[in-house]
Order: structure tokens, then sequence, then C-alpha cells
């Protein structure tokens, strides 16, 4: 999959695409039928398939925060669509120039003139354009009128629940990573380089893989069952069970929230390597105990309680109708 952060220039075998148009925060199930339209369209019409999202999320731009709603950053995201089979992914920046952009402007630059589309498929409340000036409606007509097909897909469901990134968001937060991965397709997942710590799991005999999330979503504080994906140079060596705490260490109080990894039965240096810990299930909220000795006996009731869970937990999360 080819990446591009432009939109001009693209090379003649990417042109005529067929664009799927999103935020793609999770790249959650209802992201996934989407693409697999984009997929179908495109093989009607013998061009690749596209996806278009926005660097950095558009809420980020205009209310910026302390906190991030990414769910996915750019590099999560990236992997994601191309294990979908993506040939292109337009992460185009979310600036103040492409703010102004008329809905008018957007079509013509972008869509005809810079990516050449032969379609595009987006959600049936897809807004664009400045001041959101243009809607699915305004985009057929538009598109109709230079030379481009429009899709507008019906949202995916998970039972009466429409699936969205906002509601596997109150998932996280509320400590209920099971019912995410069931919107998701997956299991949620911390992804981010080995740092060095102060070293304290190590001397309690529980050492740990110590993570900050950066500008990414922060779930529930607490302990987690968790299953840890080691790469490194981009290269998966190893696959581990594993306990987990995120949050601010109320015993000795981090100042910036920390994910702390114990995986089991690993003894290998880790510093310095990219980790995917997948949050299986919540385990407990963050505690300060009284002593060192009290917080030690703790961890090792969360790790055999994290082991339970995970030897009864699937490889991927039950998915509902």
């Amino acid at each position: 999959m080819r990446i591009f952060r432009h939109f001009d220039d693209v090379p003649a075998n990417l042109k005529g695409s067929v664009v799927a148009i999103g935020n793609f925060d999770g790249v959650h199930r209802g992201h996934q039928a989407l693409i697999e339209q984009a997929h179908w369209q495109a093989r009607t019409v013998g061009g690749p398939v596209s996806v278009m999202a926005f660097e950095p999320h558009p809420q980020e731009y205009f209310r910026p925060g302390p906190t991030s709603i990414r769910l996915t950053p750019l590099r999560t995201k990236a992997r994601l669509l191309a294990e979908l089979g993506v040939d292109a992914f337009f992460a185009l920046p979310f600036d103040a120039a492409m703010a102004a952009r008329t809905a008018e402007v957007f079509v013509k630059d972008i869509l005809k003139d810079g990516l050449g589309v032969a379609g595009v498929v987006v959600g049936p409340d897809f807004e664009f354009g400045k001041g959101r000036g243009g809607n699915i409606v305004r985009l057929k007509t538009m598109g109709a009128a230079d030379g481009f097909f429009v899709t507008a897909f019906e949202m995916v469901r998970s039972g009466a629940e429409k699936i969205s990134s906002t509601r596997i968001r109150d998932l996280l937060a509320a400590a209920r990573p099971e019912e995410a991965a069931r919107l998701l397709g997956r299991f949620w997942a911390v992804e981010a380089r080995v740092e060095h710590g102060d070293k304290r799991g190590r001397t309690m005999g529980f050492p740990t893989a110590n993570m900050h999330l950066g500008h990414c979503f922060a779930p529930a504080f607490g302990v987690y069952a968790v299953r840890v994906v080691i790469t490194d140079n981009e290269r998966e060596v190893a696959r581990r069970d594993g306990v987990a705490n995120f949050g601010i260490r109320p015993m000795y109080e981090t100042k910036v929230p920390l994910m702390e990894a114990h995986l089991f039965d690993f003894d290998g240096d880790l510093y310095g390597k990219h980790l995917q810990v997948e949050l299986i299930a919540y385990i407990r909220p963050e505690a300060k105990f009284d002593g060192l000795p009290a917080l030690i006996a703790q961890i090792g009731k969360d790790a055999d309680r994290a082991r339970a869970i995970l030897a009864a937990a699937p490889s991927k999360p039950k998915l509902d109708a």
C-alpha cells in the first residue's frame, strides 16, 4: 500500500480509483464494511481502491486539547488499512487551507483533478467542505457532472446499536474492552515503543515494559489481562500473554499516564522494541496499597487472574450480527 500526504502528482496507476472517504478512526467493523464496498465497486470499474482520511482528525484541529480522541494513530491506521487490501492511503493534512476549501473546491481540486477518482464511497451522513457545506446529495450532483459515481453506504449495526468510533471510545473509557472489541472486530491495542522506566517492577519480581500512549486515546485506568505482539524493525518477533496496568500508579503518582505490561514467560530485552498491547479484559481499578508487600501480593493475584482469563479467552472477539 502506498501512503500519500498530498493529493497532487498521484501516479497514473493509482488514478481512477474508488476512494472511501472518512476519518476511519479505529478502522472498526463499519469502516471495514465500507472499504469492502469500495473493493466491490472497484472490481466493477477495474480500478484500484484508495482511502482518504485527514491527519490530524478534524475534531482535534477545531477543538485542540490536552487529551486525544484518536483510537488509531497514523502508523496503526495505515497498517490496518493495508491488511484490508487498500492500494493507496491518502492521509491528507487537515490545516487552515484544507478547512477553508469549499465543497466545490474540494471536489474539483482533490477528487477530480488530484485523484481522478472513478467513484466515491461514503457514509450516509457524510459532510465536507468549509462549514460542512457539502453533503451526500451535493456530492452526487457534483460527481455526476464530473464523471464519477457516489455510493452512500449504510452504517453497520451490532444488534440495534450503530457501530461508531464514539461508542468504542465510550466503552473503553468505561472499562469494557470486550464490548469495544466486539464493535472493532479485534481487541483494541495500545501501540508504542518500550521506554526505560524506574525499574521498580524488576525489583518486585514483575519486570514491566513501560510505554507512553503519546497523542492517543486513554482507556480506563486500571489492571488488564493483555496479549502482546512484539515487533522489531516492523518484523514480529514474539507474542506473549501478560498483565498490564494503565494509569498514574497511585503509590508513586506518575504525572503522565503510563502503560506497564508484564509479559508471562518472557526473559528478553524489550527496550526500543515496538509493542501492541491488546486489552482483553479489565481486572480491577488502580489502587493505593498499604506498603510494598501488599502491592507485590496484589500483583501476583492480578497475574494469576490474567492467566485464567487469557486461557479461556478466544483469539478473536465474538461478533454478533
